[in-house]
């Protein structure tokens, strides 16, 4: 599998693959690499478009210190238009990435075809606003080493994460790399986001992929989009966390290409 690095302004991005466009945004818990075991599968039925948010990778934070989402949702727009994307380009986001693609899909949904929301949703409740906001101000205070075993416990079970040791070294690896001021400022925009009276709007033909297992956005939010979004289609995924590309990696790719090829 060759991997390409293309040229879009202030943003670091990967190609992979040719046939029809498809665009990966990430979570807040790891940069571009948590596709990675997904992307040999997808390569040979896509052309895979993978950036790093930013903050992320060489990606530089925004220059706003207090983004919204809606913010992360015109970058990608951008990013997008500077890569060559066409408006019939499927795109999936995960996690904090499936946050902006909603956004995406409310004020760019012109811009692209179909839409996977993998672990996402509209809004957090009030008592799920607190667990980001803490790792906003921790990170800032103490810098990303101090946040990575919790978020590995959002991002896994907890059963996962004493069979798999070194898929967790490997995401903690990454993720340390993060800028901690742009991990802050994402996480602090999730907390702050509400979208649940706009998601009716979106016109994009669009499938939920849930994680039941998933700590760090639950499966009532994804449910919520699942009801909130006209005609979406619906896929659970048992004894799963927050990241079907790694732990349901044969799951994730079947759903991917059925569902966009």
């Amino acid at each position: 599998m060759e991997v390409r690095q293309i040229d879009v302004p202030d943003t670091d991005v990967i190609q992979v693959g040719e046939g029809p466009d498809l665009l990966l945004m990430h979570t807040l818990l790891a940069e571009r690499s948590v596709f990675d075991r997904a992307l040999p599968d997808l390569a040979t039925r896509f052309r895979v478009t993978v950036p790093n948010l930013p903050g992320y990778g060489t990606t530089p934070p925004l220059d706003n210190p207090k983004p919204s989402v809606r913010d992360y949702a015109d970058r990608i727009a951008g990013i997008m238009d500077a890569a060559g994307l066409s408006d019939q380009t499927s795109v999936l986001g995960n996690g904090a990435g499936g946050f902006m693609c909603v956004s995406l899909a409310i004020n760019h949904g012109d811009r692209f075809g179909k839409l996977i929301l993998a672990d996402t949703g509209p809004a957090f409740p009030e008592a799920a606003k607190a667990p980001l906001r803490f790792l906003a101000d921790k990170v800032e205070a103490d810098g990303m080493e101090s946040v990575l075993d919790a978020a590995m416990l959002r991002m896994f079970p907890e059963g996962y994460i004493a069979e798999n040791p070194g898929i967790i070294a490997e995401r903690k690896a990454a993720l340390a790399t993060c800028n901690p001021k742009a991990f802050a400022a994402t996480a602090r925009a999730l907390a702050n986001v509400e979208m649940a009276d706009e998601i009716g709007g979106i016109k994009n033909e669009t499938l939920v992929m849930i994680g039941l297992d998933d700590q760090t956005t639950p499966p009532a939010l994804s449910y919520a989009l699942h009801e909130g979004i006209p005609g979406a289609q619906l896929v659970e995924i048992p004894d799963c966390g927050h990241c079907p590309q790694i732990q349901a990696r044969e799951t994730f790719v079947e759903t991917v290409v059925g569902f966009f090829a």
